[in-house]
């Protein structure tokens, strides 16, 4: 065999160094390129599960809204039941109220007309009237009749002191009504069966103001009996009590 040159064995040594140097570029490109493809994937990958969470957090929002919306529309529902509600309240408590004011009415007039016939007990102020036969030296005629009390006397105070807004009346503490009946006989009167002599006290709940002024006014019932020469006087009181009608 013939030896081979020098510049030959050169030239493949010169061959074979390329070759390895291609080899060794070769692997960093595939290197780096299945890194490019390993971060590509990976990055997809991200990516792709990234619109997953998206939509389970979209589907989770959408369905508390939906939640929310029905809530609101149960509170809307429940509100206009509660308005309804409170207007029928409303409507009831005015109807109690008117029924109240009635019934408190009825009891106070009740009350008011109980206390004209007697039937209960009251107080207040007052006048306190007194009637007594004259004195016979003060009387020119001598007769008795012109200076005792009779029974048209009693009427005449008994009708002034109810014109005068008098709500009760007793004659000596005993009270009377519109069914009182009174007749005189002689030096006495009689009140529904009671006999009561003279003096002859008129006792009246009302305005004792009034009452006196009544009374006091000029060509009154206080001067028509003065001058038929019956002892007249009346007198207020801050305090009057009178008993119901015996028998009630």
């Amino acid at each position: 065999m013939k030896q081979k040159s020098a510049k030959q064995i050169k030239g493949r040594k010169m061959i074979l160094m390329k070759v390895k140097g291609n080899h060794v570029i070769l692997s960093l490109v595939a290197l780096v390129l299945g890194f490019m493809i390993a971060f590509s994937y990976n990055l997809t990958n991200r990516e792709q599960a990234k619109p997953d969470l998206k939509d389970k957090s979209w589907d989770r929002e959408f369905q508390l809204r939906n939640k929310l919306l029905e809530e609101e529309e149960k509170t809307r529902s429940l509100q206009a039941e509660l308005l309804e509600k409170q207007g029928k309240l409303t409507s009831i408590e005015k109807k109690l109220a008117n029924e109240a004011n009635v019934y408190f009415n009825l009891a106070e007039d009740a009350e008011k007309y109980r206390m004209y016939l007697g039937k209960v007990r009251v107080k207040g102020e007052g006048v306190e009237v007194t009637l007594e036969d004259g004195t016979p030296s003060n009387i020119i005629n001598d007769n008795v009749n012109q200076y005792i009390v009779h029974e048209r006397h009693v009427f005449q105070v008994i009708n002034e002191l109810y014109i005068s807004g008098a709500a009760a009346v007793a004659i000596n503490g005993q009270r009377i009504n519109q069914n009182s009946y009174i007749v005189c006989n002689g030096p006495v009167i009689t009140v529904d069966g009671q006999q009561h002599p003279a003096p002859f006290v008129f006792t009246a709940i009302g305005d004792a103001e009034v009452l006196e002024s009544s009374f006091n006014l000029t060509g009154g019932v206080k001067d028509q009996l003065v001058n038929e020469n019956i002892t007249f006087t009346i007198e207020k009181k801050d305090k009057v009590i009178l008993e119901p009608v015996m028998g009630s």
